[in-house]
């Protein structure tokens, strides 16, 4: 049952610190009452995406009490966030900071602009899991052991499925962005992580787009994850 709208300007679910962030900013999870999640949904790896943060609240906060069954994290880079900066307070990329076969010490290049060149870089961190909000994610997906993760970014407009699961195609037809890989290599990515430990990873990339037209058309796609229609099998 979802909420009434005057009703959504808080979130209404119970929440559990998981770690803290290099600067001492809890790391938050909601999740299902009485249960553990098949999918969680991650938000805001990168700081300067805080807009899927903004989405996925907004659907965490259209659910009603109870009707949570899957799990959500609003903002896995809070530092990065408070900043503005992709990385975390000490300049890591968490996204390729993740212990993988493949992760590597060299810098990571990224745009800042639609059109610019990737000219601008940040740390993969002193070594694979260096950094405590990588430590605590990982420690979470430990110990809750969903089927699925959804990680929420920005501004490629598409989805990233490197199992081409039933869970990545749903999300496709559903969203209506299409189903390609984002083109460039991503050594000790979070996606790459989860492919060597075989668990279900879907990339879920925003187009550049306002908050509300953002909301508009993702919203109702993740209200059905937390609220359970969508499941890992695709329905």
């Amino acid at each position: 049952m979802l909420v009434e709208r005057s009703d959504r300007g808080i979130i209404r679910h119970a929440s559990e610190t998981y770690g803290t962030s290099h600067d001492g900013i809890p790391l938050t999870v909601w999740l299902p009452e009485g249960g553990m999640p098949e999918i969680l949904i991650l938000a805001s790896m990168h700081g300067d995406e805080s807009e899927t943060t903004v989405v996925l609240s907004d659907a965490l906060r259209s659910i009603g009490r109870g009707g949570l069954k899957n799990a959500a994290i609003l903002c896995g880079n809070p530092d990065g966030v408070v900043r503005g900066t992709r990385g975390n307070a000490r300049g890591v990329d968490l996204n390729r900071n993740f212990p993988t076969s493949n992760w590597s010490s060299d810098p990571v290049s990224y745009k800042s602009r639609e059109a610019g060149p990737r000219d601008i870089t940040l740390s993969p961190g002193s070594r694979p899991a260096s950094e405590p909000e990588t430590q605590s994610l990982l420690s979470l997906l430990d110990r809750i052991k969903p089927r699925a993760v959804v990680t929420l970014h920005a501004a490629l407009e598409c989805i990233d499925d490197a199992d081409n699961s039933c869970l990545g195609k749903l999300l496709s037809q559903r969203s209506g962005l299409p189903l390609e890989p984002v083109g460039y290599p991503t050594p000790g990515s979070f996606g790459t992580w989860a492919q060597e430990h075989t668990l279900n990873l879907v990339t879920y990339e925003f187009e550049a787009a306002s908050a509300y037209d953002l909301k508009e058309r993702h919203g109702p796609v993740f209200v059905d994850i937390l609220n359970g229609s969508i499941e890992v099998e695709g329905r």
